[in-house]
């Protein structure tokens, strides 16, 4: 079974530290980073499960990652923070803060806290088995088959078709697919894009100058049709 991730976004070491020994003791692999500007990058890169950020950060106010991360990321988030004032904590929440928690805190409500966001999370994630024509995804455990057949994808390949079933018969521009996939800085990058669905046409046995499944929409996006 894989460990959880969580991102620590803190410029203070001695709360990395903590929340670090906290995490790991609860089954987490941990990243962390100081700035909202790398903590942004690591959170594109590590696609954590959680993230724990910091409203006092020395480049950008933790408010403002919020609200960068929110633009093409769910991932839960706590926030943790020594500013105890109503306006800070509704400003939060507003953001798209799950949760927020007043430093110093106990780390047996640190952890209660880290669960309800989670559980919640789930359940509004929760997702039936896809199916469409002879494409069957299984979300909850990452499977894809196709006739049957399991087709091993690596994470992206599975991110960008999940992104597409998940918006089946639609046409998903290519800037959406970049975003979402690879984050907010890739989203001129359009050949990631065009390699990445050449790789998931081959592995799907879609044929290149007929695909049935993944439809290329020229100059605007693709659309998963079933």
């Amino acid at each position: 079974m894989s460990l959880k991730t969580a991102l620590i976004i803190d410029d203070e070491v001695q709360i990395r530290r903590l929340l670090k020994v906290t995490l790991e003791a609860e089954q987490y692999r941990v990243y962390e980073t100081e700035t909202g500007q790398t903590g942004l990058i690591e959170l594109a890169h590590r696609k954590p499960d959680v993230v724990l950020l910091d409203l006092g950060l020395p480049d950008m106010d933790g408010i403002d990652v919020l609200r960068r991360l929110r633009e093409w990321s769910k991932v839960p988030v706590l926030i943790l923070s020594v500013r105890q004032g109503v306006e800070d904590k509704v400003s939060a929440l507003d953001a798209g803060a799950d949760d927020y928690l007043t430093k110093p805190f106990h780390s047996a409500e640190l952890t209660a806290r880290l669960r309800a966001i989670q559980r919640h999370t789930a359940a509004e994630m929760a997702e039936p088995v896809f199916e469409c024509a002879s494409l069957q995804i299984d979300f909850a455990s990452r499977i894809v088959k196709r006739s049957g057949q399991e087709i091993p994808l690596t994470a992206t390949e599975y991110a960008l078709l999940r992104v597409l079933a998940q918006n089946a018969g639609k046409v998903v521009t290519h800037r959406q697919l970049l975003r979402e996939v690879w984050g907010p800085q890739a989203e001129e990058q359009a050949q990631y894009l065009r390699v990445y669905m050449n790789h998931l046409r081959k592995k799907l046995g879609e044929q290149a100058d007929q695909p049935r499944l993944l439809r290329n929409e020229p100059g605007i996006g693709y659309r998963l049709t079933c």
